[in-house]
């Protein structure tokens, strides 16, 4: 058996982006003797409150929020959960969420524990694109809908839903909404001036910031119970801040705000390339999702029948790093539940690879893989023959 080599070729942003140089030198700051707890009121605990509130405002300037409105958590996660139950617990009388059948595991399995506690979940369907229609949304409202949570992007498709017009829909129904930008900020704009959500999560280390800090934007005005309970944070979560992992997150978020509109051009033009070569090397292939709106950097390619965990297992060996999907659902054993909802079979859905890519990508990348795909294809399907 071929031993597998350290990933040289890094395909896999969607689960984690390495972490920018710009945000460890920020976090060395956080490391250094006389930085200390942020609540503490002697000089090293102002020193880390400055640092903590100088991250809150580039947080809230890639979002177009206020700083006030930003709640810093562990993760994407944690931000999801916090949305989740505390807009139930605003009023008990309200028992009913709308979602969609795409939606992140961190929500979908959340949905499926409460499901047993008795609130009714309404999941709106995608069609074979994955697109989702704002007008379902507005249909699935209820008198006791107590939030809709929707992400923003797709993690598996990088399929954009049309949150401006559905947020339009909910804030006349008088819902709270709440969406996972997980995958969508720092990659396409986002400006929460315009688009009237209540809540947005998103994760640090999707923006080449370490792991361990999220962010849970609670707009101005609107109150939910926290999941921790302690002072910090303004109530809103308890316990003592992850100083490094924020103040990295801090940098990233002015990194992305910096050139977001280049990057996103420059990975866009590099993605295309990629579905381009593999769609003449292998005309079978399918991109799912091709026919909606999506994320610049994010492709999700069918492969016909092969079978897409030895293509991605091959390409580990040659030191390309790609998934099958969602990092936080299970294995390669069982289908993507995105691509069955957007109606592909079982097998359709086995046979596909998404390819993430980021800030660290060149065209050499893209060359490298193509160069690999045909023979590593072509063993696949000797195999399957």
């Amino acid at each position: 058996m071929t031993e597998k080599v350290a990933a040289d070729i890094y395909l896999d942003n969607n689960a984690t982006g390495a972490v920018a140089r710009e945000c460890l030198e920020a976090m060395l700051a956080c490391l250094r003797p006389g930085v200390g707890n942020p609540s503490s009121r002697h000089a090293a605990g102002m020193r880390a409150k400055g640092l903590l509130q100088e991250a809150r405002g580039e947080v809230a300037a890639l979002l177009g929020a206020r700083p006030p409105e930003i709640v810093f958590t562990s993760c994407g996660t944690e931000a999801n959960h916090m949305a989740i139950l505390g807009a139930l617990a605003r009023d008990p009388q309200r028992t009913h969420i709308v979602t969609s059948t795409v939606e992140h595991p961190s929500t979908l399995m959340l949905l499926r524990h409460l499901e047993e506690t008795g609130i009714r979940v309404s999941r709106v369907p995608v069609d074979t694109e994955g697109r989702l229609d704002p007008d379902a949304v507005r249909a699935a409202l209820a008198p006791d809908t107590a939030l809709v949570t929707l992400m923003w992007a797709n993690n598996e498709t990088g399929v954009l839903f049309p949150i401006a017009r559905i947020a339009e829909a909910t804030r006349a129904a008088g819902v709270p909404f709440h969406v996972d930008a997980v995958q969508a900020a720092g990659r396409v704009p986002i400006d929460l001036t315009q688009v009237p959500v209540e809540l947005l999560s998103l994760s640090g280390h999707k923006l080449h910031a370490p792991p361990g800090a999220g962010v849970l934007f609670v707009r101005k005005g609107f109150r939910i119970a926290p999941l921790l309970w302690g002072h910090q944070e303004r109530r809103m979560r308890g316990g003592i801040e992850n100083l490094p992992a924020i103040v990295g997150l801090g940098s990233a978020c002015a990194l992305a705000r910096e050139d977001l509109e280049t990057q996103a051009r420059r990975v866009c033009g590099l993605r295309d390339d990629l579905e381009r070569g593999i769609m003449a090397c292998f005309p079978a292939a399918r991109i799912h999702g091709a026919g909606a709106p999506r994320l610049p950097n994010t492709s999700n390619v069918g492969f016909a029948t092969l079978d897409g965990e030895q293509i991605m297992d091959a390409l580990d060996r040659h030191g390309v790093a790609v998934s099958l999907g969602a990092a936080c659902a299970l294995g390669g054993s069982e289908p993507s539940h995105v691509l069955t909802a957007m109606g592909l079979e079982r097998r359709s859905a086995l046979a596909s690879i998404r390819f993430s890519l980021g800030r660290y990508n060149t065209q050499a990348c893209v060359e490298r893989v193509l160069t690999l795909l045909p023979g590593i294809l072509g063993e696949v399907a000797a195999r399957a023959a």
